[in-house]
């Protein structure tokens, strides 16, 4: 048993407090905190700095300060002090590599606290988010270099650690030899019950003939770092040549009204169908395990979505571009398939060859569900609590040695 107990989390979102006793949070960040404390033998702090401004996830919700299920103290990161981490009890902290808490590791030294680093980016998709974000080109290099810079503050703070969970694989590819108490995970919020059967696959699948449309989706973000602006040309290939298809857009962000427009003005409506956000559990997921063929992926940057894991929970494939994450985890599961980066055209010849090949579609769709049986919300955070309270009693165990 750990004398100190408390298992604090640096999260890198920001909150945004609200009158009355609120604040606005993310779904993902409740759901997660809920399920590392099943696991967690002790209580969970959570620190996160302010906003003023909101938050453009589409799972944002306003919860009551007083009844979240964890302590909550919004903070700026650079008022945290081995005192503080002491009055909390702090047996470990959870940190992200970054520019606000890119000096945790040296914090922790002094605290006497072990840190683990939850890495997600690479320098590559940092890279990339920046092109992507940047229109003026000089603002983009600045930025660029800038990265480049924090990579190396990065790359200290993550080998001055005491342990590293990656996020997919690109960081874990990048960073291991950096950390030798290093895991990979694969983000995720689907739960064991969620998940689709091998019977809702073949009902999904019976008699799909080639003659059928075939059913595409894409969830996410409507924004251009995830490619949802590509989707239009991908629609408007498919069209062109004659493809037999539906596409159903769920989601929300500025490229939206867009999105409208172009269905609009190019006579899209029959075979594109903007979804809005519907309730994930209730409405979407289910949706997707009964009713969708191949998942359309365009994201432009590496990063390690949730989307990946949480479409092949459903027993859907994907058809993706070369980013560094989607890359990752197709290898590890054998299905999917790469398409070029930034290559709508491609994208939309793939689709077309997968519609005359109804059975491989299939085939991918049980190996797409058996990866994600190995990697659920429980299994995925019951893992990782496990590899923090091994890192947090190693470094008890090498105290004492000492």
């Amino acid at each position: 048993m750990l004398a100190n107990n408390t298992l604090t989390i640096l999260q890198p979102l920001q909150a945004k407090l609200l009158p009355n006793g609120k604040v606005l949070l993310t779904r993902k960040l409740i759901e997660a905190v809920v399920e590392l404390s099943h696991y967690w033998d002790g209580s969970i702090t959570v620190m996160m700095e302010e906003t003023q401004i909101g938050n453009d996830n589409i799972d944002c919700k306003i919860f009551n300060l007083d009844e979240l299920p964890f302590k909550l103290e919004v903070i700026s990161f650079d008022l945290i002090t081995p005192a503080l981490l002491h009055q909390h009890n702090t047996a470990l902290v959870l940190a992200v590599p970054g520019y606000r808490q890119n000096h945790i590791t040296k914090l922790c030294h002094l605290a006497g606290v072990p840190c683990i680093y939850v890495s997600e980016y690479t320098l590559k998709t940092r890279k990339q988010i920046a092109s992507v974000n940047a229109s003026n080109p000089l603002v983009r290099l600045r930025k660029i270099a800038w990265e480049q810079n924090q990579e190396m503050k990065q790359r200290a703070a993550i080998a001055g650690a005491d342990g590293l969970q990656c996020n997919g694989t690109p960081t874990y590819k990048e960073y291991l030899k950096l950390n030798p108490n290093s895991m990979l995970f694969f983000d995720t919020r689907i739960s064991e019950d969620m998940l689709a059967t091998a019977r809702d696959i073949e009902m999904r699948t019976a008699n799909r003939s080639e003659d059928m449309p075939l059913r595409l989706l894409f969830s996410g973000r409507l924004i251009k770092m995830k490619g949802a602006d590509h989707l239009m040309n991908v629609a408007l290939e498919l069209r062109k040549r004659g493809a037999n298809f539906e596409m159903f857009i769920s989601g929300a962000g500025d490229l939206e009204k867009m999105m409208h427009d172009t269905i609009a003005n190019n006579q899209l409506q029959d075979c594109v169908k903007m979804l809005g956000v519907p309730d994930f559990k209730t409405e979407f997921f289910p949706f997707v395990k009964q009713n969708i063929d191949l998942f359309v992926c365009c994201h432009r940057q590496g990063d390690p979505s949730c989307t990946y894991v949480e479409t092949m929970s459903c027993g859907v494939p994907i058809v993706g571009y070369s980013n560094e994450a989607f890359e990752g985890i197709s290898e590890m599961s054998q299905t999917g398939w790469v398409v070029p980066m930034d290559r709508p055209q491609r994208m939309a010849q793939k689709i077309i060859q997968l519609s005359y090949n109804r059975e491989i579609i299939k085939d991918l769709s049980f190996k797409s569900l058996q990866f994600a049986q190995k990697h659920t919300f429980e299994k995925t955070f019951k893992a990782r609590t496990e590899h923090m309270q091994r890192v947090a009693n190693n470094f008890i165990g090498t105290r004492q040695a000492a």
